[in-house]
């Protein structure tokens, strides 16, 4: 597969009109190379990660952006139907433009979109791309009231040697890495099914005891399952005295490894199992060939629901990254038919 640079290059040489089509199975492995290759890369781009949502019961849509026969862009919407009508058309991690030609397939991908919503019954398009600044061509998508993805998060740069990315870590951090080492934590990492029971009874137990929301058990034994057979995770767990005191889930997608989930036990704090847990799985992803390490939600507000997983973060160090969220594109013939039929309803049932 060509480079994106090499698409790019290729792109000038000649003017190429884009065309939009609806992927076939036999073109999904290099849709996730694309995915994995982007620079903005995202998990939930990826064919995989369509596949566990239609087990989770939504509806997904698979589109490439070609330049003659080369895949170059395109996204994967997703939709889980609602029975009020007033549903959204998502697509989180996407869409995927060719740099050089981002107008024209926006544009595409647009006009895909109002053609899905009027067929099933959604009034908007939800887009999240994972990126740090809003071009001009989103002029017409307004910031979405909620995102669906963590719009702050923190990268851990893995490209540096294991003795520079320490250095590169607040003091504590270091040293309770070092602190969970000398008393002998053990981290075991595994793409085996039988390990999902036991991450899930401490994300549980961590759930219960913060007092957020957890999803439930089914919910891991779908995404696990799928993301496991297409070698995308895998759960990471502590060990201490022959007890499990500590676990994560970890997603891989290209460059990026991200922390997708964990729970621990308040059970034998000072070993400081989270910390070599993370830093193993750090050392992890670099061998797999990641650049980065995403903590996956951040933020340095002290009243947000984040600000306790974020102090434990920032001990690693890293780069916090903001990207511009979630933004809405309405389609108000649309919005104007669901408002229509939602008030005709209202006002047959209060006969």
């Amino acid at each position: 597969m060509k480079t994106s640079n090499a698409i790019k290059n290729s792109l000038e040489k000649e003017d190429i009109k884009l065309t939009l089509r609806e992927l076939n199975i036999a073109e999904y492995h290099a849709w996730d190379l694309l995915v994995k290759n982007f620079q903005h890369s995202c998990f939930m781009q990826t064919c995989s990660w369509a596949d566990f949502k239609e087990i989770e019961g939504y509806k997904s849509f698979r589109y490439g952006l070609f330049a003659k026969s080369q895949l170059i862009g395109g996204c994967i919407y997703y939709l889980y139907p609602h029975s009020n009508k007033a549903n959204l058309l998502i697509a989180p991690g996407g869409p995927i433009l060719p740099e050089n030609l981002p107008e024209e397939g926006i544009e595409l991908l647009l006009n895909k979109a109002k053609e899905l919503v009027q067929k099933l019954g959604a009034i908007a398009l939800r887009i999240e791309p994972l990126w740090q600044s809003k071009p001009d061509y989103l002029k017409n998508f307004v910031r979405a009231p909620a995102d669906l993805l963590p719009s702050e998060s923190l990268l851990i740069d893995l490209r540096p040697d294991a003795s520079q990315i320490l250095a590169a870590m607040k003091p504590k951090g270091r040293y309770n890495i070092r602190l969970s080492q000398r008393y002998g934590v053990k981290i075991e990492f595994s793409s085996d099914s039988q390990t999902i029971p036991l991450f899930y009874n401490l994300f549980w137990e961590t759930v219960q005891r913060q007092k957020f929301f957890g999803e439930p058990y089914g919910f891991f034994i779908n995404l696990c399952q799928t993301l496991f057979a297409s070698d995308m995770a895998e759960i990471g767990l502590a060990h201490w005295q022959g007890e499990i005191i500590a676990a994560i889930l970890v997603v891989y997608c290209g460059n990026i490894a991200t922390y997708l989930y964990g729970g621990r036990s308040l059970a034998h704090p000072k070993v400081m199992a989270n910390y070599s847990l993370h830093w193993d799985a750090m050392q992890r992803a670099k061998m797999r060939g990641c650049q980065f390490y995403d903590f996956y939600g951040f933020t340095h507000d002290p009243n947000h629901s984040y600000a306790k997983f974020s102090q434990f973060k920032s001990q690693f160090g890293g780069k916090p990254i903001t990207t511009i969220g979630a933004h809405d594109y309405f389609f108000y013939d649309q919005l104007a038919d669901t408002l229509i039929s939602l008030f005709q309803n209202l006002a047959g049932g209060s006969k």
